[in-house]
């Protein structure tokens, strides 16, 4: 179906994201995998391209647009890429409402043109050992000292942790914390008794710095909290809704882009003297995918569309959520299965997609918790 969610300036700008990708991530990917790591470079190019910040306001360097649309069209190019290590989603669409909406204006004086130029990478800090989708479980303190919070703690899985100039943490800024007792404080490189741990090793998205995150007696000067005292529990619920459309946006393309792959792989491949795509359970294998992937994607798009114009609530974005991204790993494995043994073979894209794609299901909100988001809307 054509789709019609997008006009021709949006089609303008998913040629340059092309281009830029074509030019700045390809060619170096594979070293950056070894590496477990982008290098910085990248992200400055990404700033000189225009793709950093785009709903940062233009006063401060910013592309000045709260259309999602333009983040989606991101996010897409960047999945078929291959390219989730240049963390461009994570930056733009999950830490830069925090900073816009919540910032001072002297903060955003302070942080936002290195936001937009790229030599600031931005990482959010929320998980901890001890305390994944359950926000209320978190430990981590920061004790008022008068004219500085002092924090201590840690935190784990923390995506950008190597590269991040710019940290928000999440911590107890109450004896009891939970719902009511939460802050966002923004820790910047250097600060002393801020250490980052090891450069986690993970099974996919290897070019993707992962890290721990420790904070001992950590003075955090007051003018870096950020937004209300104790009122972390409440930014955090009503920016969820964009991380987890940004993360079901590049869903529905990684599974789109693997039925793309394996359609003409079965086209090619002959077995037991004929192409596979004569076999009548590789075509009921495409046709249910393909269906799949189109009823999905009609429901992602009227999401994308009413998430631009400021409509869409925290439980339709859930459902995009967990129904994407558990598409996109039925996706990956039945395409796997389809591509035989040279599915396993990491060379093939197919092998990577499904192994960068596994932590989908899991962060922003595992699929468990994004059902009893929607089972207690309807059932409270």
């Amino acid at each position: 179906m054509e789709r019609r969610l997008y006009s021709a300036e949006h089609e303008a700008f998913r040629e340059t994201v092309r281009t830029f990708l074509a030019k700045e991530v390809t060619p170096h990917y594979e070293q950056w995998e070894k590496d477990g790591i982008v290098a910085r470079e990248a992200w400055l190019a990404a700033g000189r391209q225009g793709l950093l910040g785009l709903a940062v306001p233009e006063e401060f360097g910013g592309g000045g647009t709260t259309d999602f649309r333009y983040s989606a069209v991101l996010a897409e190019e960047f999945t078929r890429a291959g390219a989730a290590g240049l963390a461009v989603g994570l930056h733009n669409d999950i830490v830069g409402p925090y900073l816009t909406s919540l910032g001072t204006e002297e903060q955003k004086r302070r942080w936002l043109p290195g936001f937009c130029d790229g030599s600031t990478i931005t990482a959010i800090a929320m998980t901890e050992p001890g305390a994944g989708s359950d926000l209320q479980g978190i430990r981590t303190t920061a004790e008022d000292r008068g004219d500085h919070w002092l924090l201590n703690g840690s935190k784990t899985f923390i995506s950008n942790g190597i590269l991040a100039d710019l940290v928000i943490v999440v911590a107890k800024t109450t004896q009891e914390g939970g719902a009511h007792g939460l802050s966002l404080l923004v820790v910047e490189r250097g600060t002393e008794g801020f250490e980052r741990g090891r450069n986690l090793d993970k099974i996919g998205q290897k070019a993707q710095d992962t890290a721990e995150l420790f904070f001992d007696d950590v003075r955090v000067p007051k003018e870096n909290l950020l937004g209300e005292l104790n009122g972390a529990f409440v930014h955090l619920m009503t920016n969820l809704a964009q991380e987890r459309m940004g993360i079901a946006v590049a869903a529905i393309a990684a599974a789109e882009h693997l039925l793309e792959i394996t359609t003409s792989y079965v086209k090619e491949r002959e077995a037991f003297g004929r192409p596979l795509a004569k076999l009548q359970h590789i075509r009921f294998e495409i046709a249910e995918m393909a269906t799949e992937c189109a009823v999905t994607r009609t429901f992602l798009d009227r999401c994308i569309e009413d998430h631009s114009d400021g409509t869409l609530d925290a439980v339709h974005a859930s459902m995009a959520k967990w129904w994407a991204t558990e598409l996109q790993k039925r996706v990956a494995d039945r395409c796997l299965q389809l591509h035989g043994g040279y599915g396993y073979m990491t060379e093939y894209r197919v092998a990577k997609a499904f192994t960068d794609g596994r932590i989908q299901t899991i962060y922003g909100g595992t699929t468990e918790i994004m059902k009893e988001i929607i089972g207690r809307s309807l059932l409270s």
